[in-house]
């Protein structure tokens, strides 16, 4: 990959849509983590406004650390960047108190792991539309198209995604190549949706070397039969993942209307 050319042409792409759109720049939300820090380097790196919001739930000390480091070296070389923090603990701990907490543990811990994706997203699109920016996806390919592994309208409620064709691998090189701090280079990505720090290689079993693999093993048509041991066993988690997530990256089904069940329009 030519990490120069594919920045520039990913910092343009933002520009220009951003100039057609008529807004002032993006807003994204600091995580943390690799997706976050790329993509808020190149929102930076067009010279538009850029807003950082650290949303802290329960988070993970790392998680902070990370984010407010990445942070600190975005405003130290782009004078567009601003950052605020908007803390949602109590906003989350007062949803629980209206909500039912009854069922099967596993399954109210899910549950409540994408309630703090959409109260992020929801302060993201309030500061957007306060400020007229657009709200930046922090999405790779492996997460947004091969494994659905974000929450849908969560992290997933945005209006652009700039990284969304790159897998994680290629994320990383645009990483070293902006300079992102090593503190984030080097740490297990993780979503940080259940207040500690559990990867994502933890969650879904597989690290993203072997789903990137996966992924593209599938793309050429290849099927479980066709390996043994490990590698089986990945392309297994793939596949369930790519299944189970499908409705994630596929448009909303819409029921169409067959034209002679519905009322003629009489037009006198």
């Amino acid at each position: 990959m030519d990490t120069e050319k594919v920045v520039t042409h990913i910092v343009n792409w933002l520009k220009e849509y951003a100039t057609n759109a008529r807004v002032n720049g993006f807003v994204i939300g600091i995580s943390g983590g690799i997706d976050s820090a790329v993509t808020s380097t190149l929102c930076a790196k067009t010279g538009l406004d850029v807003l950082c919001i650290e949303m802290p739930i329960h988070q993970a000390e790392s998680h902070v650390t990370r984010a407010q480091e990445h942070i600190a070296l975005l405003k130290e070389h782009f004078d567009n960047v601003k950052d605020i923090r908007v803390d949602l603990t109590p906003v989350f701990e007062e949803f629980k108190t209206e909500v039912s907490l009854e069922g099967k543990q596993a399954t109210v811990d899910m549950a409540l792991a994408n309630t703090r994706a959409r109260l992020r997203m929801t302060t993201l699109y309030y500061h957007a539309g306060l400020l007229g920016l657009l709200v930046a996806g922090t999405g790779n390919k492996v997460e947004d198209f091969g494994v659905g592994f974000y929450t849908k309208y969560g992290d997933g409620g945005v209006d652009l995604s700039p990284i969304a064709d790159l897998v994680k691998s290629e994320v990383y090189e645009l990483g070293e190549y902006l300079q992102v701090p090593e503190s984030i280079m080097k740490a297990a990505p993780s979503d940080g949706l259940f207040g500690d720090a559990r990867s994502d290689e933890d969650q879904i079993g597989a690290s993203y070397p072997e789903l990137e693999w996966a992924m593209h093993m599938n793309d050429i048509g290849k099927n479980e039969e066709d390996f043994d041991g490990r590698a089986k066993e990945v392309f297994r988690i793939f596949k369930r993942y790519n299944s189970a997530n499908k409705h994630k990256m596929i448009p909303i089904p819409i029921c169409e209307i067959p034209n002679n069940l519905k009322q003629s329009l009489n037009i006198s």
